[in-house]
């Protein structure tokens, strides 16, 4: 699992032990016992690498990837083939967040700015900042900023005792470390050499396809047998893997890994006609919407979409009876207002709970200063229950429906890949558990 302690607050997660949980192993034709036209090349992925990994993520050394000769499997020249299995695992310097985002000095700014807040009377204050080594100038906040303060002052004791509580089962169990080190005030994010991910611009370009026949909008299924790096075609259609090893697929020349028993439609919200035509129902669905902001628009790393585009998402029609939402939201209260009065109602989604990601570092501290009025270091999630289809069908089978807790926290280190949510499903197992079935410690240490 991927909870290595779960306390009456919440949570605290291991993210990279639960992507490497994931089983990425892949099956492959080995040289030279096979026919002399194949050949083996090395494959690098951005975010994985062929790496041991130790139970809280330290790197071990590199392994070689196991060899194995299939008994009676023949090339043309009459040679024995091998297959081999290699394993591969997160890097897990996308998790190593050792400091902070923010220096120690901007760290100090933000506190003295928050002693000229007035959050009980909501009035609007101006606050003194200082800009590099310019003038202090005035800033009035305007509504918005100030019914942020006032919601962080809501949730603000909930953040910081839960996970205090946390993070020090976190430091007694060795899960979190001390940092060791001279505090330079630089920032604890990493740069590596990535290759940029094309994914946002595939979706882009699948919207300008010409349009498909529903006929033809067919799903492709992986199979076993083929243990080949499978090119796809850029068309809007879902892709699954039912077999026991992840798949190595290949989009516009770029590789990546499906996990066993898993399947995808990469698409653009408009062209979600093949995930209908499947004719499934899902009994969670998880939504991370592109939403607007002007940090996002700066950096134009991807295209948002307006509340309206978020709602004409067909989540209705692939939801199951009784059907978990669950929305990730930023911190700008007017979106999170419209997830809970407009969105939710829209979908007969009833809200049910609400639910924080605490984001920190190896040593427990939060990533940004808990009450900076810019960077929060937490991200609300809003959880709902479709109950227009469960109505009829729960009241005739007389099915329980087991109830969310409410204002949970999810405390774990961020991947600094950009959006890079923590997994969602074990906290959503132990929060749905029967309470006969939860340990009588508070200690549950995965």
């Amino acid at each position: 699992m991927s909870v290595v302690h779960h306390l009456s607050p919440g949570w605290l997660l291991d993210h990279l032990s639960f992507i490497n949980k994931v089983n990425y192993q892949l099956q492959q034709h080995q040289e030279p016992s096979c026919s002399k036209n194949k050949h083996t090349s090395s494959v690098y992925l951005d975010s994985l690498q062929m790496d041991a990994m130790s139970p809280f993520g330290a790197p071990a050394p590199c392994f070689a990837p196991d060899s194995t000769t299939v008994p009676g499997n023949e090339d043309e020249d009459g040679g024995s083939c091998e297959r081999i299995t290699q394993k591969y695992v997160f890097r897990p310097e996308l998790f190593n967040v050792t400091k902070p985002y923010i220096t120690s000095a901007v760290h100090k700014e933000c506190q003295q700015s928050n002693k000229n807040e007035n959050l009980v009377t909501g009035n609007k204050q101006e606050v003194s900042i200082s800009i590099g080594k310019k003038r202090k100038r005035c800033v009035a906040f305007n509504q918005g900023e100030l019914d942020a303060m006032e919601y962080h002052t809501k949730i603000r004791e909930l953040i910081l005792d839960g996970s205090s509580q946390l993070i020090q089962e976190g430091l007694k169990s060795g899960f979190l470390y001390p940092f060791v080190g001279k505090q330079d005030g630089n920032s604890g994010r990493i740069t590596l050499p990535l290759d940029a991910c094309n994914l946002s611009e595939f979706c882009e370009m699948a919207k300008r396809l010409p349009s498909v026949s529903e006929t033809e909008l067919q799903t492709l299924h992986l199979t076993e047998d083929d243990l080949s790096v499978t090119e796809l075609d850029l068309l809007p259609q879902v892709v699954e893997n039912n077999s026991s090893f992840s798949r190595m697929i290949t989009l516009m020349g770029q590789k990546y890994l499906l996990p066993p028993q898993s399947s995808f439609l990469l698409s653009d919200i408009s062209c979600m006609q093949p995930l209908l035509n499947c004719s499934k129902t899902f009994d969670v669905i998880v939504i991370d919407p592109p939403w607007q902001n002007k940090s996002v628009k700066r950096s134009n790393r991807y295209s948002c979409l307006s509340p309206q585009q978020i709602k004409q998402m067909p989540v209705p029609k692939l939801a199951a009876a009784d059907c978990l939402i669950v929305t990730w939201v930023t911190n700008r209260q007017k979106h999170l207002c419209f997830v809970k009065e407009e969105l939710y109602p829209s979908w007969s989604v009833e809200v049910i709970a609400e639910w924080y990601w605490v984001k920190i570092t190896h040593s427990g501290e939060f990533v940004f200063p808990l009450d900076s009025p810019h960077k929060k270091p937490y991200e609300c999630l809003v959880l709902g229950r479709v109950r227009e289809k469960a109505a009829s069908v729960l009241r005739s089978t007389g099915v329980k429906v087991s109830p969310v807790p409410d204002q949970k926290l999810i405390v774990s280190v961020p991947c600094i890949l950009h959006s890079h949510k923590p997994p969602l499903a074990d906290p959503l197992l132990l929060s749905l558990s029967s309470e006969k079935n939860r340990p009588p410690t508070d200690n549950n240490q995965a």
